[in-house]
């Protein structure tokens, strides 16, 4: 075989697919031991008498991950339990479990594929309905509020307060406003000096007659 040219060469190496190594992110539900039964089978009491091979196929190692999902809610949902008995409570109901696992799934997902714009959206939105549950729960049981961020692991920081940059544009438009704001006052006083002096009319006019 003839040789190749060295600009051949170059062009075959520039065309060489690049191989990329996979980043090895740790996932939040790698804790979950992988012989734990499913939810729905977990409490089942004939499944102490089943074979190893069924037991491993209702197993979390056999299990897709919306299935070790609700198994990692369920442990959420124990940890901020005001009672063994506690079904209603707003921390129980509410959106702070499922939502803190999904924003660690949506952070997981966009290390692994950053240009993912619709996950990041979703992201956001999440993180910022997650906030006002936060801020409803510390304005109501503010106790209730650390045992959560404490159990759940959410650092919960105060939102920044609200400033306005002063310019000249918003200058004049404030001072255009108030201007009008006096003017309407002034509207409205004389409108009500007017209705007190037809109310006096009406009363001194019975007595005129007498």
């Amino acid at each position: 075989h003839p040789a190749c040219s060295p600009a051949l060469q170059a062009a075959r190496g520039y065309a060489r697919p690049v191989t990329r190594k996979k980043k090895d992110i740790p996932s939040q539900l790698d804790d979950l031991p992988p012989t734990m039964l499913k939810k729905d089978y977990a409490n089942l009491p004939i499944m102490d008498s089943m074979d190893d091979v069924v037991k491993r196929l209702l197993s979390l190692e056999m299990a897709s991950q919306k299935e070790k999902m609700k198994i990692k809610i369920q442990q959420l949902v124990e940890k901020v339990r005001r009672s063994p008995r506690d079904n209603g409570s707003f921390e129980v109901q509410g959106k702070l479990k499922p939502g803190k696992l999904l924003i660690r799934m949506f952070e997981e997902h966009l290390q692994r594929h950053p240009k993912d714009k619709s996950n990041r959206r979703q992201m956001l939105m999440d993180v910022d309905r997650r906030r006002k549950l936060l801020s409803y729960l510390r304005r109501v049981r503010f106790d209730t509020f650390e045992n959560t961020c404490q159990q759940l692991g959410i650092q919960y920081s105060l939102p920044p307060p609200y400033t306005r940059r002063i310019t000249k544009r918003w200058l004049v438009k404030k001072a255009f406003c108030i201007k009008v704001f006096q003017e309407a006052q002034k509207l409205k006083a004389a409108e009500k000096l007017k209705k007190r002096q037809q109310q006096a009319r009406v009363r001194a006019g019975p007595e005129k007659q007498e």
